[in-house]
């Protein structure tokens, strides 16, 4: 017989027994709580609801302690003794087993919260500040439509490779394979994240690398034969749209910069006076120098009166504090005619360079400079922004001046072909 006292504390008599599945259903509710024990400190509670909570009494530190340990019968009698006997073995270790599983449920707790979705999002918006606002639509979208449906629900910690793997192959089977690219890519800078701040412990996205189909290179359309060029800049000339868009338009082949670099120019950039555009280069990262030449300063002291008072040179329809959108000189070139086959607004920077070196014969790495591609002197050193400025200067000059001839058709020489 147990030495444990009848009562206890205001609970009514304690009665030790071994419980079956029969006397539990049996056990009908009293106007007070009572205890029905099993054996080592189990015990089952009934309340005057007619509930029945299991329960494991021990000691510890030398005082009574209690731990629940869920309710009957969606904890069948089985389980709470299997509970139980883990519940000895970690008081056994010396650990309070109260304080033990409140901390399991606090991991658990804090595993549901950093689910792959909630950092994705907190990641996101961390680090939005630093890509422009088209990246982060196109971020945001991947996540939301390719990578959270299939992932957002679980635990950070506990994405493995195949989950991953499986949630990128619904996007390579659609034949996106670029997009699988990226989504793995995104997936992979969101464990970083997760791994910096604590949420996770590997970076399954790394084990991921070779596993999906390669994409098929797929280059810019661009016209870099001149007698099509003089076509497209008449075209250009003539173009019908606002005078904004049409000054965007024309500097797009004089400056043959990336088109977010263009949409996105500030006029705290711009040096009308020395012909300088200084900006981050996108890509790069590192600052970038643009010679303006004669036609260029031109096109932007027309466009000044319009858009001068604010920060862009070419500000958006909507709202004046924001760019043009990403896809205004696309669309200028779709109602001039040329469909994403033939020009893009990316297409403008291979045009120069394959102009510039095989007409012009212009020295390779003053393009490259110009580019703003990462070109490195013999040492491995990347060259600085001034790097060749003042033949930079002339070949931006020359190359405007070609443009001009093209466009009255004149010096029209051909690309020369390989033997």
């Amino acid at each position: 017989m147990s030495k444990e006292p009848l009562e206890f504390h205001r609970y009514s008599l304690y009665v030790t027994h071994m419980l079956t599945d029969t006397k539990l259903r049996a056990l009908k509710p009293r106007e007070s709580v009572f205890r029905i024990a099993d054996a080592g400190g189990l015990c089952v509670e009934v309340r005057p609801t007619g509930s029945r909570l299991w329960r494991f009494r021990y000691r510890y530190s030398g005082k009574a302690r209690m731990l629940a340990l869920g309710e009957y019968p969606i904890v069948s009698l089985m389980e709470a003794r299997s509970k139980r006997d883990e519940a000895r073995a970690v008081l056994a270790a010396g650990v309070d087993p109260t304080v033990n599983a409140k901390a399991k449920r606090a991991a658990v707790m804090e595993r549901s919260a950093n689910t792959f979705a909630a950092l994705s999002v907190e990641w996101l918006a961390q680090n939005a500040h630093a890509i422009t606002p088209g990246t982060l639509r196109r971020d945001r979208r991947v996540f939301e439509s390719h990578l959270n449906p299939w992932l957002g629900d679980t635990p950070i910690a506990d994405v493995s490779p195949p989950m991953l793997l499986a949630a990128l192959r619904k996007i390579e089977t659609k034949g996106a394979l670029e997009t699988a690219h990226r989504a793995r890519g995104l997936a992979s800078r969101l464990f970083r994240y997760a791994i910096a701040t604590g949420r996770a412990e590997r970076n399954p996205a790394t084990e991921l690398i070779g596993a999906l189909k390669s994409p098929t290179a797929r280059h810019f359309a661009s016209i870099t034969d001149p007698q099509k060029v003089a076509v497209l800049l008449r075209a250009i000339d003539g173009y019908s749209g606002t005078p904004v868009v049409a000054a965007a338009l024309k500097l797009a082949p004089l400056l043959f910069v990336r088109p977010g670099e263009l949409r996105t120019a500030r006029w705290s950039d711009i040096d009308l006076e020395n012909g300088e555009w200084r900006f981050i280069a996108t890509k790069t990262k590192t600052p970038h120098i643009v010679p303006l030449a004669s036609q260029a300063k031109l096109i932007i002291s027309e466009v000044k009166p319009l858009t001068g008072r604010g920060d862009f040179l070419f500000p958006g329809v909507r709202s004046r504090r924001r760019p043009m959108s990403e896809n205004t000189i696309t669309a200028a070139l779709r109602a001039l005619g040329y469909d994403g086959d033939s020009m893009t607004g990316h297409g403008f920077r291979a045009m120069a360079r394959t102009i510039l070196d095989e007409v012009l014969h212009i020295r390779p790495d003053y393009i490259e400079h110009q580019l703003a591609h990462a070109v490195r002197d013999p040492n491995g050193r990347a060259y600085n922004r001034t790097a060749h400025l003042p033949e930079r200067r002339a070949m931006m000059q020359q190359w405007a001046d070609y443009l001009d001839t093209l466009k009255i058709g004149a010096n029209a020489l051909p690309i020369k072909q390989e033997i």
